[in-house]
């Protein structure tokens, strides 16, 4: 019980407990993912002054005003830009952008696309709810092909990104995705990504029950759970078709990329200014 007390303590030491209670709906599955965060971060213990937190607009975003750190809600879909230019500013701060699918993937699709190829030393956490929960729950670029929304009453007729696939053929020395069912892998592999350098992606499959769910016969966060219990399958040396998400289908799961010592941006960066002033 005690193990549990000091947890908890040091978990509202990371916190703005005072903006409590959060703003998100019952059942929603971001609170399980910043826990998760959280005590990776203890586990690490990384210093609160070493540390910052970047979102962009959308549900997830508002993770920035919850964690007790430097922390920064930027305009939509333009985090990941925002947070390469603190780490050139402080290259000695471990920078997280902590953000939504519809952020990360659809305004700010090619801000992702670039940072990952050049590696940049970010760590990626993206909630991805399969929709745009804020905004009336619309279909976005990981909605899966077939599923309810706003905007796709009959059916998505879209195919969703592969998010794994996508950083992985960017180069991204880690890349995993785990369901909030999957806690202690998710905690354990933010702990993994704290440890490393470059582009680290970890894209965690979360209930949207409000919006998403109830559209899709998921109407309680229980329901999504269980979905999320029976259907996902750990593998961690997935195809990229293996890793590719469908309606009512399989999701994979696992750590599908863990490569160290590749150069990250800014460490090549010091280099070319290292050898320029020889």
């Amino acid at each position: 019980m005690s193990q549990m007390t000091d947890m908890r303590k040091m978990e509202e030491e990371w916190l703005r407990t005072e903006r409590l209670p959060h703003v998100w709906c019952p059942g929603c599955g971001i609170g399980i993912v910043l826990n998760a965060f959280l005590r990776a971060v203890i586990r690490r213990n990384i210093p609160k002054e070493k540390m910052v937190v970047v979102s962009g607009i959308g549900c997830t975003g508002r993770t920035a005003g919850y964690v007790n750190v430097d922390s920064f809600h930027t305009t939509h879909g333009r985090a990941i830009p925002f947070a390469v230019g603190i780490k050139f500013a402080r290259p000695d701060l471990n920078v997280v952008v902590f953000s939504g699918d519809g952020d990360l993937f659809a305004i700010g699709g090619n801000h992702f696309v670039n940072a990952a190829r050049r590696n940049h030393d970010l760590l990626i956490i993206a909630v991805n709810n399969f929709t745009y929960g804020m905004t009336g729950g619309q279909h976005g670029p990981t909605t899966p092909t077939g599923a309810y929304t706003t905007t796709t009453p009959y059916g998505n007729p879209d195919r969703p990104f592969n998010i794994p696939h996508l950083a992985i053929s960017l180069g991204a020395p880690y890349v995993a995705r785990w369901t909030t069912y999957h806690v202690n892998q998710l905690q354990n592999s933010i702990y993994k990504a704290l440890n490393m350098k470059g582009f680290r992606v970890i894209e965690i499959i979360s209930q949207c029950p409000t919006v998403y769910g109830r559209r899709n016969s998921m109407r309680s966060p229980m329901s999504m759970m269980e979905y999320f219990q029976k259907n996902s399958v750990i593998n961690n040396k997935a195809s990229y078709e293996e890793m590719e998400l469908t309606y009512n289908g399989k999701i994979v799961v696992g750590e599908f990329r863990n490569v160290g010592g590749i150069p990250s941006y800014e460490e090549r960066y010091e280099e070319i200014i290292r050898r320029a002033q020889e």
